[in-house]
């Protein structure tokens, strides 16, 4: 069996395949909620898996096919190897509409190292990578010691609204859960993350002219106003809490009393006491006026995933980093992810396996070529021992 430090020593010379198939990913756009394009991509990175893998299936879902691989184990009990299967969690889609690829193309800066270009950090490197573990194992002649399954869903970045009911069917049974979204900086793990849930909040009221017959009418703005400074204030007394209100439409024109208003909501909170108190708030509002209607309706919703710097799993990881002569910082993250899901059920959980970079959903995107080496090692070696 090969030791962890041959993996490193081995991927190092995987640098020019690795950066031409990064590049191959990159320039296979993937916005949230394009279908025709998530099958282009999935089926790109079905073939590439297959060469490792067991089985790949593409769970269907409104936005296209997610997509699953599955590596048997070589593991017994004899040899100490513990029950259950190591999940490996990602998405393939950004945050970035079709057409960028061409005004910022994937491009190698002059260090060698750095790569730059629409969803290089979040997260196509990171699907280089796994691929990259995989093969890392197969040129030895090694296996993961027990069955791994990859998850990489298509909605990530709209909040998993069908991804999520994945990684959920899948989590069952796992003994831990590595999540490959970018590092923090530093090149952390993220062994916890705050919650986030997006809620409609919708009010009708009563319509009537504005001039002559105010009084018989119900304003819905001025009731969405009065409630949403309610939230506000509800969110400002918890220290571990933050309310966005992201858009707000209604009404039809100045002289008529608004019949109707609406309001999205973004929640974030980082404690599970916390997400049942603002929850409670945004679902179950009182009306300030007697004839005004509300109604919610949640559109995403994940669960605080609250850090435990006692994490086995990340110190498992951190031990098998040191071995490698690779520094493993641990950090919360502020954003949500997959992760949040099963880190809340208690599953074994550390995210930010996807190589170190920064400028996630932004002009600078970038990360580094040699971290995305070093990562794919320690997942090889993650899979390999444990």
């Amino acid at each position: 069996m090969a030791e962890p430090v041959d993996l490193l020593a081995l991927a190092r010379t995987f640098g020019d395949t690795a950066l031409e198939r990064w590049e191959r990913l990159v320039s296979l756009e993937t916005p949230s909620a394009d279908a025709d394009r998530a099958a282009v991509f999935g089926a790109e990175l079905a073939t590439s898996l297959a060469a490792t893998a067991d089985r790949i299936a593409h769970p269907p879902g409104p936005g296209g096919d997610h997509l699953v691989a599955y590596w048997s184990g070589s593991g017994t009990a004899d040899d100490g190897a513990r029950p259950g299967h190591t999940l490996l969690v990602a998405h393939s889609d950004t945050v970035f509409p079709a057409g960028t690829i061409a005004r910022r193309p994937f491009t190698l800066a002059e260090d060698g190292d750095t790569v730059t270009g629409p969803g290089v950090f979040d997260m196509k490197g990171s699907l280089v990578a796994v691929e990259l573990a995989m093969e890392l194992l197969s040129r030895t002649g090694a296996a993961p010691r027990r069955p791994v399954r990859l998850v990489v869903v298509n909605d990530e970045e709209i909040g998993s609204p069908d991804g999520s009911r994945l990684v959920a069917e899948h989590a069952e049974g796992a003994h831990a859960v590595l999540g490959l979204e970018p590092p923090l900086p530093g090149g952390a793990l993220k062994i916890g993350r705050r919650g986030v849930a997006r809620i409609r909040l919708s009010v009708r009221g009563v319509a009537a002219h504005a001039g002559l017959d105010a009084a018989l009418g119900v304003s819905a703005i001025d009731e969405l106003v009065d409630q949403l400074a309610s939230l506000r204030a509800a969110a400002a007394s918890f220290p571990d809490a933050a309310l966005n209100v992201g858009t707000i439409t209604g009404g039809t024109r100045a002289n008529v009393v608004a019949d109707h208003a609406e309001a999205e909501i973004g929640l974030r909170y980082a404690s599970p006491e916390t997400e049942r108190a603002l929850m409670k708030a945004v679902l179950e509002p009182k009306p300030v006026r007697e004839r005004a209607t509300l109604s919610t309706s949640t559109l995403s919703h994940r669960p605080a995933w609250a850090m435990n710097p006692a994490n086995p799993l990340a110190a498992e990881l951190v031990g098998l980093a040191g071995t490698l002569g690779l520094e493993l910082p641990l950090g919360s993250s502020g954003g949500a992810g997959d992760t949040n899901l099963t880190g809340a059920l208690g599953i074994p959980t550390a995210d930010g396996l996807g190589p170190a970079g920064a400028g996630a959903h932004g002009e600078d995107e970038h990360a580094s070529l040699s971290s995305l080496l070093e990562r794919a090692a320690l997942i090889a070696g993650f899979l390999q021992t444990h």
